[in-house]
């Protein structure tokens, strides 16, 4: 998709379920990249996964929506590669007026990165079990990220018991736990 888009002339492709506005945030273009970068980052291709969420950003920033949900997972494709300065300079177009219609969770994952919310305040924000799954794993990785693996475990964890499955938290969590045990040495009989 990412070839075949390419020299195209980008579209909105209407929301499955309609917002509150009835604005729909998505495009083609924003749409292939997002999801082609979310694919290798969880395979942990982390590389990968930031060549297509930069072609991502370059269809987002005219919106808030897609600016929140492409810079979330840049920063932290970015932080697990070491690349710290970049993702904190990724953070500075976000602020706490942007006008999001939809991607309030991704927005206050960024706002916790920046150190303008808690993770309490972050938590307290879940209103549906979508939001419970994308907290979470924002969450569990900024633990990561900050030195604190067994936290950041704990909560890939307790994620997994989000009734909302197919969620990006719960997939993503699932794919942290299971690198987490493949880099595991062999147990003896």
């Amino acid at each position: 998709a990412s070839v075949l888009i390419r020299g195209t002339r980008d579209q909105v492709e209407p929301d499955g379920e309609p917002n509150s506005r009835n604005l729909p945030t998505s495009t083609l273009h924003f749409n292939v990249w997002y999801h082609l970068g979310l694919a290798r980052y969880l395979k942990g291709d982390f590389a990968g996964a930031e060549r297509a969420y930069r072609e991502c950003l370059a269809v987002s920033r005219d919106n808030p929506d897609r600016l929140v949900a492409t810079s979330d997972w840049l920063y932290l494709t970015l932080r697990r590669q070491g690349k710290d300065a970049e993702a904190a300079a990724l953070l500075t177009p976000i602020t706490k007026d942007l006008a999001v219609i939809e991607n309030t969770a991704y927005w206050n994952r960024l706002l916790l990165y920046k150190g303008e919310k808690t993770a309490d305040e972050v938590r307290a924000a879940v209103s549906s079990p979508i939001d419970a799954a994308t907290y979470g794993y924002g969450i569990a990785t900024w633990h990561l990220v900050n030195g604190r693996a067994d936290l950041a475990r704990s909560l890939y964890e307790e994620n997994l018991g989000t009734p909302q499955w197919p969620a990006f938290g719960v997939l993503a969590s699932e794919a942290e736990l299971a690198r987490r045990r493949a880099a595991l040495p062999p147990q003896q009989p």
